[in-house]
C-alpha cells in the first residue's frame, strides 16, 4: 500500500507543487478582485468535472467493472468494455456541452449583465468544452490505475499545469496591449481560459502512450444498449454526489459567495488550493490505490482482509493529515504571504485568504477520509448510500454557509465546509459498519487521542515559533519569509513524528521503517 500510493503521491506532489506555482502566477497576475472572482467561478464549473471524474465517480464506478472484466472475461472483453465507456462519454459530454454553450450564447445576446457576471459567463462559454477533455482523461486514468500504473496518471496533471502557466506568462501579455491599464486585466484574463482548453488536450494525450503499450487501441463501440455502459452509468450517477461532497460543496458555496461579493470567491479559492496540496498528495493518492485493492478483495469476498486494508489506509491517512492540518492552521498567514503576496495580491489579500485557510484546515482529515470511505462503498458495488449521505451533508453545508458567510465572509465558508465534512465522515462510518457488520476499528480509535494531542502540540509549537520569528526577524525578504514557514514547520513536524513514535503509533512505525528501508537501498 505504501509503495503504490507512495509512488503516486510522489507524482501527485510534483504536479500539485507545479499546480501551486500556477496558482502563485495567477495570484500575481489577477490578485483577489472581481476579475479574479469571475474567472475562479467560471473555471470552477468545468473543473468540477475533473474533480468528480478524474478523482472520483467515473474511476470509482469503472475500475471495479474493468477489473472484473479482466479477471473473468479476459483482456479482449476488458478493452471492448473500455471503448464502449469512452464512446458513451463522448456522446453524453458533447451533448451537454452543446446545450450549455447554446444557452450561454443566447443569455449573453438577449440580456445585459453587470460587469462581473457578464465576464464570468463569457469565460465559461470559452472553457466549458474542457468538460469533454477531462472526461476522456479520467477514463484513461482509471484504466491505467486498474492496470497497476499510478505514477503516469498522476503526472498527467503536470502537463495541465505547464500549459496553464504558459498561458499567463506568454499568451496573456499578447492581449489588450493597446488598452488602458484598467481595461487590460478583463481582456487578458481570456488567455487563461484558452489555456484551460489546451491543457485539457495535453492531459488526455499524456496518458495514451502508456495505455498503448498495455495493448489498448481505441475503437468506436456503440454505447447504446451496452451492458457495461449501463452498469457504469448506474453506479456513476449517484457516485458523482457520493464521492465528491467536498467538491460539490465548494461549487455551491462559491455560487453563493459570487452573488454576495466576487472577492469572497477569489479569497476562498486560494485557501482551497492550498488545502488540496496535502489532500491530493496523500488523501487522493491513497484513496485511488485503495479502490483497486478493495475492489479485488470484494470480488473474492475476502472481507476480513477488506477491513484490515481499509483500517490500515485510514490509519496512515490520519497520521499524515493530522500534522498537515495543524501546520496549515498555525502557519496560514506566513504560508499565504510566502506563496502569493506579490503583484496584484496585496497584504490585505493575504489576510483574507489566510483567514479562510485557518477555518478550512481543521477539516483536512475529514475531507480526505470521505474520499477513502466512499471508495470502500464503491468497491462493494454500493453507490447509493454515499449519495444519500452527501445529499444530507450538502443541505447542511448550504444552510451553514448562508448563516456564516455574511458575518465571517470567506471564513464562514471554511467553517461550514469543515463541519459538513466531519458530519459526512460520521455518517459514512455508521453506514459502513451496518453494511459489513463490524469495522474492527478499535486499534485505530486507540491511536486518535495520542495523535490528536501530538498534533495540538505541534500546532502550538508552530504558532509560537512563527510569532517569535516574526517579532524578532520579520518578513521583509524572501529568505525571512521562507524561514517563517519552514523553521516552525520543521520544529513542529519533528516534535509530532517523535511523539507518534514514542506512543508506538502503528502508521508512524510503518512509515519510518518504509523510509529507512528506501534510504538504506
Amino acid at each position: 500500500m505504501l509503495k503504490a500510493s507512495g509512488a503516486m503521491a510522489g507524482a501527485t506532489l510534483f504536479s500539485r507543487v507545479l499546480g501551486m506555482v500556477r496558482v502563485m502566477v495567477y495570484a500575481r497576475f489577477m490578485g483577489d478582485g472581481w476579475v479574479a472572482g469571475a474567472f475562479t467561478f467560471a473555471f470552477q464549473i468545468p473543473n468540477l468535472f475533473r474533480r468528480l471524474l478524474g478523482e472520483g465517480a467515473l474511476t470509482a464506478a469503472f475500475i471495479p467493472i474493468f477489473k472484473e472484466k479482466e479477471k473473468n472475461h479476459g483482456e479482449t472483453e476488458m478493452w471492448h468494455a473500455a471503448n464502449a465507456v469512452i464512446s458513451g462519454l463522448v456522446i453524453v459530454a458533447s451533448g451537454l456541452i452543446a446545450v450549455v454553450m447554446l444557452g450561454l450564447a443566447i443569455a449573453l445576446s438577449v440580456h445585459e449583465f453587470d460587469a462581473s457576471t457578464g465576464l464570468m459567463l463569457r469565460l465559461l462559454l470559452v472553457m466549458f468544452p474542457y468538460m469533454l477533455l477531462v472526461c476522456i482523461a479520467a477514463a484513461l486514468m482509471g484504466m491505467l490505475n486498474a492496470r497497476g500504473h499510478f505514477f503516469i496518471p498522476a503526472m498527467g496533471a503536470t502537463m495541465l499545469n505547464l500549459v496553464m502557466i504558459t498561458s499567463v506568462l506568454w499568451l496573456a501579455p499578447q492581449l489588450g496591449l493597446n488598452l488602458p491599464p484598467e481595461g487590460r486585466l478583463p481582456t487578458q484574463i481570456f488567455a487563461l481560459a484558452y489555456g484551460v482548453l489546451v491543457a485539457g488536450v495535453a492531459q488526455a494525450a499524456f496518458q495514451v502512450p502508456t495505455l498503448a503499450r498495455e495493448g489498448f487501441r481505441y475503437r468506436w463501440v456503440s454505447p447504446w444498449k451496452n451492458a457495461t455502459v449501463r452498469l457504469v452509468a448506474t453506479r456513476m450517477i449517484p457516485g458523482t454526489i457520493g464521492v465528491a461532497a467536498f467538491q460539490l460543496n465548494v461549487l455551491l458555496v462559491q455560487s453563493l459567495a459570487f452573488w454576495i461579493n466576487p472577492q469572497i470567491n477569489a479569497s476562498f479559492e486560494y485557501a482551497v488550493r492550498l488545502m488540496e496540496l496535502p489532500q491530493g498528495m496523500f488523501g487522493i493518492s491513497l484513496a485511488t490505490y485503495l479502490l483497486t485493492a478493495l475492489s479485488g478483495l470484494a470480488i473474492d469476498k475476502n472481507y476480513p482482509e477488506f477491513r484490515a486494508t481499509l483500517r490500515h489506509g485510514i490509519g496512515s491517512l490520519v497520521f499524515v493529515n493530522f500534522i498537515a492540518a495543524a501546520l496549515l492552521l498555525a502557519l496560514a498567514e506566513p504560508i499565504m504571504r510566502l506563496l502569493f503576496e506579490r503583484g496584484q495580491f496585496t497584504a490585505e489579500s493575504t489576510g483574507r485568504a489566510a483567514f479562510a485557510l485557518a477555518c478550512l484546515a481543521p477539516g483536512l482529515v475529514a475531507f480526505s477520509t470521505v474520499n477513502v470511505l466512499a471508495r470502500a462503498f464503491f468497491a462493494l458495488g454500493d453507490t447509493k448510500t454515499p449519495m444519500k449521505i452527501s445529499l444530507v451533508c450538502l443541505a447542511l453545508n448550504l444552510m451553514l454557509s448562508a448563516i456564516l458567510i455574511v458575518p465571517l465572509k470567506q471564513g464562514g465558508l471554511g467553517i461550514a465546509n469543515t463541519l459538513t465534512s466531519v458530519c459526512n465522515v460520521a455518517l459514512l462510518l455508521f453506514a459502513l459498519r451496518k453494511k459489513l457488520g463490524q469495522l474492527e476499528m478499535a486499534s485505530l480509535r486507540a491511536t486518535l487521542r495520542p495523535l490528536g494531542l501530538a498534533a495540538l502540540l505541534g500546532c502550538v509549537v508552530a504558532w509560537c515559533a512563527w510569532t517569535s520569528w516574526d517579532q524578532w526577524l520579520g518578513h521583509a525578504t524572501l529568505a525571512l519569509k521562507l524561514g517563517a514557514v519552514f523553521v516552525p514547520a520543521a520544529i513542529a513536524g519533528g516534535s509530532y513524528g517523535l511523539l507518534a513514535l514514542l506512543c508506538k503509533i502503528p502508521a508512524a512505525k510503518e512509515m519510518a521503517a518504509f523510509a529507512l528501508a528506501k534510504f538504506r537501498r
